[in-house]
């Protein structure tokens, strides 16, 4: 096997080189990001220093236009701005206050305390001016701030500006400059830094294009032929020392075993096919292939195991599918038998079915008619019952009649009693009585008529009431012998609706029975049918018995009696 660097270390010095590329370019755009600030910051000072030296000058200037424009015009207005920078506006002490706070030179300061100086010794001269102004002399005010004094003053300050406006913009724009340059370096570097990053890049696109992509592409297209089972399939790449030089020595050693294991289990399927199966399996599998020659061996005892069975299985289904077809004609012969049996039953059924149903209508015609009988007996039972009450009320009645009887008895006593005092008195009065003892005569008949008549009431009354107990008395008989004869009835209307429901019971089960006889009888008609195509099947089993003995004869089994 031939040396070669390994992919890995190969990648880890690109990958190293990019990494350390990108981290210089990284640092320079840190770098570059400061400066730009320190450049930013540099033209902000500039700028800010120009502003507020302006301001300072401007001050200054637009101190003197004032007070020369109110010298030649007398306009308060223009007395009024100048004391207002004096006083509010302080734009001199400001701007010197900014550009002092921002950072200046000790000769810029210099400059600046001159320029002050200079005019500050101007002042008396705008005041003198102002006086002579409202004191109504303005000639004299214009000659105090346009006379020489004050132009030459106004001039050297000019001049004093000027000077130090350029040294500013000078020393600033050093500043500048020397930023801008190490501002195009640092981008000079960042574009150096970049390309090599991209030179890395692009050698390590290459490189692992030509040593890992390519290499793995083939490799996958290999393995999809491995995995399609196209073992012959040629593989251009070559073993080496490296990863992938690795991989593909394990990938031609997989084929060789692969093809070694199929070209055996080809070998032994191909016996097995022609018949051959008394095989013997090596021991030379390996790792997840033994299972496979487990299976094999385990395939080839069972095929045997089966094929032995088989051909016994067949031998006696052969004997056995004879005595099946002899049975089924036997069975066949016995079912037709039974179909005539069945059909013969059925007519009875039907002939039984017809005399319950009779029965049972004339059931429901006793049944209605009992029902009637039981009524009209409920009837007769409620008015003997009031019957009995009637007569219990009568004999109620004659016991009080009784009792008036005797009480018109004692009337007529006592009437007797009053006619015999009354006679008694009208004999004692004499004449004067005689009317009054016809009366008691009168008297003593009506008595007499009223105690022969209630005798006579008495004695009818005490024969009607041992009639009418003599009634009730019957009527107590009767009425119980009436309510033993309605629950006799209703009794026996439970009977006869017991019968009713048990012979329309009947009616019900004769007529599932006549269907069950039916369907009992198409069963036997299918059951012969059954059994002819049972023996027919049996007829073809025995042949197909036979043929599958042929086609077992044709392998060669191991003899059971020899070890494997």
């Amino acid at each position: 096997m031939k040396k070669a660097m390994n992919q890995s270390i190969l990648t880890l010095i690109l990958n190293g080189g990019s990494i350390l590329a990108l981290l210089f370019m990284m640092y320079s755009l840190f770098t570059y990001s400061r400066v730009n600030g320190q450049l930013n910051e540099a033209y902000k000072e500039r700028f800010d220093l120009t502003y507020n030296a302006n301001r300072f000058m401007n001050g200054s200037s637009y101190l003197t236009n004032e007070v020369r424009a109110f010298a030649a015009t007398g306009d308060k207005k223009h007395y009024d701005n100048y004391w207002n920078e004096i006083n509010n506006l302080k734009n001199r002490d400001i701007g010197v206050a900014a550009m002092q706070e921002i950072g200046i030179t000790a000769d810029e300061q210099a400059q600046i305390d001159e320029m002050s100086g200079i005019s500050n010794q101007l002042v008396p001269l705008e005041e003198k001016a102002m006086e002579e102004v409202q004191a109504g002399k303005n000639d004299e005010a214009v000659e105090y701030v346009y006379g020489v004094e004050y132009s030459t003053s106004i001039a050297k300050i000019n001049s004093i500006k000027e000077e130090f406006l350029a040294a500013l913009d000078t020393r600033t724009s050093a500043n500048v400059e020397v930023l801008h340059k190490k501002e195009d370096n640092i981008r000079i570097t960042m574009i150096a830094a970049l390309i090599l990053v991209g030179i890395i890049s692009l050698v390590n696109m290459i490189v692992s294009r030509v040593k890992i992509l390519r290499p793995v592409l083939k490799i996958r297209d290999q393995m999809g032929e491995i995995s399609k089972g196209r073992l012959s399939t040629d593989f251009s790449l070559t073993p080496d020392t490296s990863e992938i030089g690795m991989l593909v020595a394990s990938i031609h050693e997989t084929k060789k075993v692969l093809r070694k294991y199929i070209s055996d289990i080809d070998d032994k399927m191909s016996q097995m096919a022609e018949g051959n199966m008394d095989l013997g399996i090596g021991n030379d599998y390996l790792g997840e292939f033994v299972p496979i020659q487990d299976a094999m061996r385990q395939i080839l005892d069972a095929l045997n195991q089966a094929l032995a069975q088989i051909n016994l299985t067949a031998e006696q289904v052969s004997q056995e599918s004879d005595q099946m077809a002899q049975g089924a004609q036997s069975l066949s012969s016995g079912v037709t038998q039974q179909a005539a049996a069945v059909e013969e039953l059925t007519a009875s059924v039907g002939d039984i079915s017809e005399q319950v149903t009779s029965t049972s209508k004339d059931a429901d015609n006793a049944r209605q008619h009992s029902e009637d009988a039981a009524k009209k007996l409920e009837i007769c039972d409620e008015k003997m019952a009031a019957l009995k009450i009637a007569m219990q009320d009568i004999s109620k009645a004659s016991d009080q009649i009784g009792g008036i009887i005797k009480t018109i008895e004692d009337i007529s006593f006592q009437t007797t009693i009053l006619a015999l005092n009354a006679s008694v008195e009208a004999a004692r009065a004499g004449d004067a009585g005689k009317g009054f003892a016809v009366v008691a005569d009168e008297v003593q008949n009506l008595a007499n008529k009223s105690s022969e008549s209630a005798r006579d009431i008495t004695e009818l009354i005490e024969n009607s009431i041992e009639l009418v107990r003599y009634g009730v008395s019957l009527s107590v008989d009767t009425l119980e012998a009436l309510s033993s004869v309605v629950s006799s009835s209703g009794e026996s209307n439970k009977m006869v609706v017991q019968i009713a429901a048990s012979a329309s019971q009947q009616v019900q089960s004769l007529e599932q029975l006549k269907q069950g006889m039916g369907q009992i009888s198409e069963v036997v008609q299918d059951n012969a049918s059954t059994a002819e195509r049972s023996a027919a099947s049996a007829r073809n089993l025995q042949k197909h018995a036979e043929e599958l003995k042929i086609s077992v004869n044709r392998f060669r089994l191991r003899n059971t009696s020899r070890r494997r």
